[in-house]
Parts: C-alpha cells; sequence; structure tokens
C-alpha cells in the first residue's frame, strides 16, 4: 500500500511510517502537517469502504468524531474576539433560558472548559434524540448541572456542541453549521463541515466501528458523572453513518473533513490568529486558549487533564507523544486528532476511517505519524 500527495524531503520518514500503518492497521486515512504556514505533508491512501473496493482519494471526507470540538471551539473564540460573546460572562446573559436549575452562575469558559457540570443529557435520552437540535438543547437548559460549576472538569462529550451552538445562534443568528461554513471554512477555503451536506456524501468514507469498549458500562455507579455522562446518550459509533445523523448538527461530534481541511482551518490559531491573509482571531485571543479551566482528574474519563479554552493542553497522560508548551490538541473516538504547536509553528491533523479500539480515543497511529514528524524537525 502506497501513500498518495506528497510530503517535502525532510518528512519522508512521515510517508514511510504512514505506509506501514497503510499495510498494517489503517483501512483509510490522511495525514497533514503544516510547518509555519507551509503545508509540508499531505498524505492519504488505502480505502473509503472496508470491502476495499473504493479507494481513499484526496476528496475524500469522514466523520471525526470529538475532534469537531476543536472546529466548534474556534467559532466561539471568533465570536468572543468580534465582542459579540464574553468568555467570562455568563451563559445565560446570551441565552436567558439557562438560568434555570441553579446554572445562572454558569460561565461560557465553564462549556468550554468541560466545568460546567453539564457533560451529558438526564435520562431517558438517545443519539436519534440529539438530531432535534432545538428540543435537545432546550433539555439542557432545564437541568441542573451535576457538580457544582467551574469546581472539576468533567468531558462533555457529546453535549458541549449543543451549548456552545446555542450561544452561536443567539449572538450572531446563525446555526453553529452556517456559521463553520460561512465564516470559517470558505474564507480560508477548508475543507470542513457540520454534518455533511447530502451532495458529498459521495465522498464520506463510513466509519468502521470499533470492538467492544474496554469498560462494562453495567459495572459503574449509575449515580457517578461518569456514568450519567457515558449513558446520556451511549456513544453509538454505527449512527454516524446514517443520513440521519450527516444531516444533524452535533457539534461535538459529527464534523466531516480530512486531515488538510483540519489543517487548512486550524492553522490560523497556530500562526497566531491569521492564515492565508485571513485573520480570524487577534493575538490576544489566541492567548486565551492556554487559560487553563481544569487541572486534575476528570470526573467523566478518570484521567488527569489540563484543560484550556476549548482544547486540551500538554502536558496529558492519554498523548505521551505531545510535547509540553504552547501546546493545544483534541482528537475523537476512533484515533482522529489535531494538535495546535504555536511554540513549534506545527499544526497537524489525522483522520481514518477505521476506528481504533482504545477506548473513546486511542491515539497511537496518530502518534507514529506525529512522532516521525517532530524527528523529522
Amino acid at each position: 500500500m502506497t501513500a498518495q500527495g506528497s510530503t517535502k524531503d525532510a518528512f519522508d520518514a512521515v510517508r514511510d511510517e504512514f505506509e506501514k500503518g497503510l499495510r498494517s492497521d489503517e483501512l483509510g486515512a490522511s495525514v497533514a502537517l503544516d510547518l509555519d504556514g507551509e503545508t509540508v505533508v499531505d498524505l492519504w491512501g488505502g480505502h473509503r469502504d472496508a470491502e476495499r473496493t473504493s479507494p481513499w482519494t484526496r476528496e475524500t471526507i469522514v466523520n471525526v468524531f470529538s475532534t469537531t470540538k476543536t472546529v466548534t471551539a474556534l467559532a466561539i473564540l471568533v465570536l468572543a474576539d468580534r465582542g459579540l460573546i464574553d468568555l467570562d460572562a455568563p451563559v445565560a446573559t446570551y441565552w436567558p433560558e439557562f438560568a434555570q436549575s441553579g446554572k445562572e452562575s454558569v460561565l461560557v469558559r465553564h462549556v468550554m472548559g468541560h466545568t460546567s457540570g453539564v457533560s451529558g443529557w438526564d435520562q431517558p435520552i438517545t443519539m436519534t434524540d440529539l438530531y432535534d437540535v432545538r428540543a435537545s438543547t432546550a433539555r439542557l437548559a432545564a437541568q441542573q448541572p451535576w457538580w457544582t460549576p467551574g469546581t472539576a472538569g468533567g468531558y462533555h462529550a457529546l453535549s458541549q456542541g449543543h451549548l456552545l451552538g446555542e450561544l452561536v445562534r443567539r449572538v450572531d443568528g446563525r446555526s453553529l453549521t452556517d456559521f463553520v461554513a460561512e465564516d470559517l471554512a470558505a474564507p480560508l477555503g477548508a475543507d470542513v463541515q457540520l454534518g455533511a451536506r447530502e451532495q458529498d456524501w459521495g465522498r464520506v468514507a463510513p466509519v468502521v466501528p470499533p470492538g467492544p469498549l474496554p469498560f462494562d458500562l453495567s459495572t459503574l455507579d449509575p449515580t457517578t458523572v461518569s456514568f450519567r455522562t457515558m449513558t446520556g446518550p451511549a456513544p453509538d459509533a454505527e449512527a454516524v453513518n446514517t443520513p440521519q445523523c450527516r444531516r444533524a448538527e452535533i457539534g461535538a461530534a459529527n464534523g466531516h473533513s480530512n486531515a488538510r481541511g483540519l489543517v487548512t482551518l486550524l492553522r490560523a490559531l497556530t500562526l497566531g490568529g491569521a492564515a492565508d491573509g485571513v485573520r480570524l482571531l487577534s493575538e490576544a485571543m489566541v492567548d486565551r486558549v492556554f487559560e487553563v479551566q481544569a487541572d486534575g482528574p476528570d470526573l467523566v474519563n478518570g484521567a488527569p487533564m489540563r484543560w484550556g479554552m476549548g482544547f486540551g493542553l500538554t502536558p496529558v497522560d492519554q498523548a505521551p507523544f505531545l510535547p509540553a508548551g504552547r501546546v493545544a490538541w483534541w482528537g475523537g473516538w476512533g484515533g482522529s486528532l489535531v494538535v495546535v504547536d504555536l511554540d513549534r509553528r506545527v499544526t497537524f491533523a489525522y483522520t481514518m476511517n477505521k476506528m481504533g479500539s482504545g477506548g473513546l480515543t486511542g491515539f497511537d497511529r496518530a502518534g507514529r505519524y506525529l512522532t516521525a514528524a517532530y524527528q523529522a524537525l
């Protein structure tokens, strides 16, 4: 299996590592890396389908699960930079109904940093309920927080996108989907979208679900934040291949892109807020990404986490291949990953259709490719 695309000579080791992956544990995938505003790695290969009848091409896109959160966070940062949102203001300033049930003190940055106490939905809830964005978002506004807001981090696995998406609608008037398309993707020419437009379904690679989760949800204490989040609603990898999910707006989990598209968009953050002559953010707003919102054991995934403003921060146990410094990142179920490294002016992304089995993350493959890239530096 050979990779398609290009690498600068110094980064041939990334191609070598990627081709090893295509011969072993990949089905179809893409890898891209931008260094100081220049794309030095743009690779893709393998197949779009499990039967290996359709090649993964330059234009193939795929659901990137929670890597979507980096795009949604960028939307909020842009609106904050325009003065339409104050990250330190209560959510209810813009969304009065959210002040119900003891949430009047929840700040916008609490949602951005996974400390709001609204990390999931009260039961009963299913994945299909989330497709009705208005109704499911109203449910979040009505419910009580599951812990004291601002006191601890608890991964907002699916709820974060609905919460932030409602803020976009309240202050801008457009849906999160339209804002991403019109104010983020289009100006930078980035192949990134929430959900997938029906005219693009022919180039979407269906995801291949992993095996069972490496833990049994039924053994967890149903009163814990972890259980309530992981079952409210329970993750369903198969759902993202359905027309209903592709038509939906799930700002935490149903973005569609490839590595090149994500790098084209997120390198604006790496490069101080602007790329290709388009300024999305001021340097002061870029700095706010690295304001630590939570640092300690996460109430949902149990791991030590450092949450910044919409991004994970390093160092982090789950991704030891990431360097310390001004590095912001996040990834998705099955292994997709975005890394924004301001110290080294590196932006990296990896997307794939065959999900890894490392729980809700599992970044082994991305880690191999990124390690090869850092060694090349």
